[in-house]
């Protein structure tokens, strides 16, 4: 794992356990979230159409077994769907804002249920620039969300309503590798969905990201 990336998250992690410091987590989270966003946006300036749709690893085992494209919207519907729907309890950025037209994507899940050439053949439909436009707006409006926050929520559990609220939304594929997500989500609490879809979620991805990216180029 990027040291630095390592370095901020367990920053992050123990200060958002204590209430004196958990202001000061927050700035934590954002400020590694920011370094990898800046990641995914040098992608954008430095490859070319091609390389985001590229499946180097096709049959490897890991999370660089995906495409760039796949995995930025991976992180992004999970994130959206989990600051909106589990967490606030509003409506996903993803239908109020059209993006599944807008992006052309044929899903509206979190893609887990793609395997090997699906993730390819999924990855070159994508609208780049919308989805680019779609992971600015998912940020923007989880940081809302969460600097909204105080201490003392991080303890609220998920409703349990939420759980077929979830299914009925088809937002999560019934398939087996995607289907454990609705009760992974809804058994945490605020603080354990912030360690993970909103940080080490980020890491985990953009890593293989890079590992991707090195492959074809190094």
């Amino acid at each position: 794992m990027n040291k630095e990336w390592s370095e901020l998250n367990k920053t992050m992690q123990t200060q958002i356990n204590k209430k004196g410091t958990y202001k000061a987590g927050i700035n934590t989270l954002f400020d590694l979230r920011n370094e990898l966003m800046q990641t995914l946006i040098s992608f954008k300036e430095e490859l070319c159409r091609e390389d985001f749709d590229a499946i180097p690893f096709i049959s490897a085992d890991g999370y660089h077994s995906k495409t760039i494209a796949y995995s930025i919207w991976h992180i992004f519907r999970i994130e959206d769907i989990v600051a909106h729907t589990v967490i606030n309890e509003d409506e996903q950025v993803f239908f109020t804002g059209n993006y599944q037209s807008r992006i052309n994507s044929p899903i509206i899940t979190t893609g887990n249920e793609l395997v090997k050439q699906q993730i390819a053949d999924f990855s070159k439909q994508l609208n780049l620039e919308e989805l680019y436009s779609y992971i600015f707006e998912v940020r923007e409006s989880t940081e809302k969300i969460v600097q909204r926050l105080s201490y003392d929520e991080l303890k609220r559990k998920i409703p349990e309503d939420r759980r077929e609220y979830l299914k009925s939304l088809n937002v999560v594929s019934t398939d087996e590798n995607a289907i454990w997500l609705i009760e992974y989500w809804c058994n945490k609490d605020i603080r354990g969905l912030i360690q993970m879809p909103f940080s080490r979620h980020w890491i985990m991805h953009i890593e293989a990201c890079l590992r991707i990216r090195n492959k074809l180029y190094l």
